[in-house]
């Protein structure tokens, strides 16, 4: 006979019902999928039995852990907490324009453009953003970026 487990994961009929269509459906992320399966293979009430982890990462093509989290999550946290990603909450690089430089920027744009030129290009702003000391490096592409919003 088996030990209990720590984490049961023990689904209504609503939640079964919610994620065998999401299953059948197969509409989301992926990794919102497979945790849904997690979860429905894991579910004390199965029709064919509970499976063991080892039997879920094997069907699934995952590692035992993930499992081991997925219906760990599911009996702390709930259902949605066990399906969805936890979104990030500050991008991993901190932007290199701020409200402060982008006022510069704008300033610079609305500006006469230097000698011999006839406009502001996104080169020279680039140039000028660094000859200032306002950033050490930019990209092009963050300067448009910055100038169409």
């Amino acid at each position: 006979m088996e030990a209990p487990r720590k984490y049961a994961v023990v689904l209504t009929p609503e939640q079964r019902q919610r994620l065998e269509d999401l299953t059948h459906n197969g509409q989301g992320p992926a990794k919102k999928l497979l945790h849904a399966r997690v979860l429905l293979m894991s579910d004390q009430h199965h029709p064919d039995g509970r499976w063991h982890d080892e039997q879920i990462a094997a069907a699934l093509g995952l590692h035992v852990n993930t499992v081991a989290r997925v219906r760990k999550l599911f009996a702390t946290a709930g259902e949605q907490p066990a399906l969805d990603r936890q979104p990030r909450p500050l991008p991993p690089v901190p932007p290199k324009l701020d409200g402060r430089i982008e006022a510069q920027l704008i300033a610079t744009c609305c500006s006469p453009p230097p000698q011999g030129q006839a406009r502001w290009t996104l080169s020279l702003l680039v140039e000028d953003l660094t000859r200032r000391g306002f950033v050490t490096s930019i990209c092009r592409e963050t300067v448009r970026r910055a100038l169409k919003k």
